[in-house]
């Protein structure tokens, strides 16, 4: 049950070394990204000034310099503008703030849905808008790697979806809490026990997007990856023919269940 990645444009995760987010994926992802952008350049412009500032006090009211220190305890100019400025700060943190939360909360215009279940430890991924396919989705063991496949990331069946369409996503958990990750396509949301949590997703180009559970959700927390393929609409809709034969209805008993990656791989090339 493997896949090669060649046939894929690109693999989004996470690298050696790396220090700087994924490529975005998707446009939540994009908004995501140039907001922290907006909050690296605030933080900086602030820790310099007060790095500078600071410098500035120790070399001009030092001892030596300054041996007659002032005795003013109130400067009103000063205490309006040290109240005023962390106001104007967080308004101008708060408005893009406010708007990115209502963009990522869900999608007025769905073309789809699918449903993502938490498992101890595992994903069940359903399609209620083709025929119910479903399946499970455990993690690849080391001796089932074949070459690029990431360690602690591949999966033997993963979601497979459609790019260039709005995806509403269903989360539910079967036990805990768990939370649905994917950096990339800025993914990050709890699966809760007893409650539906939704949110949105639009894949920007086919590719491999991967992530994990990042909720510490039981002793194999570490060992729930998340691998989504993106496909063309035409490849998707070829898919789901095939899979519809497979999965449609099935009891999830994990008898003769497919290779979706090798269904995945061969409509993608």
């Amino acid at each position: 049950m493997s896949i090669s990645n060649s046939a894929f444009a690109e693999q989004y995760r996470s690298v050696p070394w790396q220090i700087d987010f994924q490529k975005a994926g998707s446009p939540t992802a994009e908004r995501l990204f140039e907001f922290h952008d907006l909050l690296l350049g605030i933080e900086t412009v602030i820790v310099l000034f007060v790095m500078g500032l600071m410098a500035y006090i120790v070399v001009k009211f030092n001892s030596k310099a300054n041996p007659t220190p002032s005795k003013t305890t109130h400067n009103s100019l000063l205490e309006v503008i040290w109240t005023v400025a962390p106001i104007l700060i967080l308004i101008v943190i708060a408005i893009p703030s406010l708007k990115l939360l209502y963009f990522i909360d869900r999608t007025d215009d769905p073309e789809m849905t699918i449903k993502v279940m938490g498992n101890q430890w595992y994903w069940t991924y359903s399609y209620p808008d083709h025929d119910d396919i479903e399946f499970d989705s455990y993690i690849l063991d080391e001796d089932e790697l074949e070459e690029g496949q990431p360690r602690l990331l591949s999966v033997d069946e993963p979601l497979v979806l459609p790019v260039g369409t709005n995806i509403r996503i269903l989360q539910v958990s079967a036990d805990v809490i768990h939370n649905f990750a994917v950096p990339s396509l800025g993914l990050k949301l709890d699966t809760s026990p007893g409650r539906t949590n939704e949110t949105w997703v639009s894949i920007n180009e086919p590719g491999d997007y991967y992530g994990m559970c990042s909720e510490l959700c039981g002793v194999n927390h570490g060992y729930m990856p998340i691998h989504v393929i993106g496909l063309s609409k035409e490849d998707f809709a070829a898919w789901v023919i095939e899979a519809k034969e497979e999965y449609a209805h099935n009891d999830n008993d994990g008898t003769d269940e497919p290779d979706t990656i090798k269904l995945a791989s061969s409509l993608s090339q």
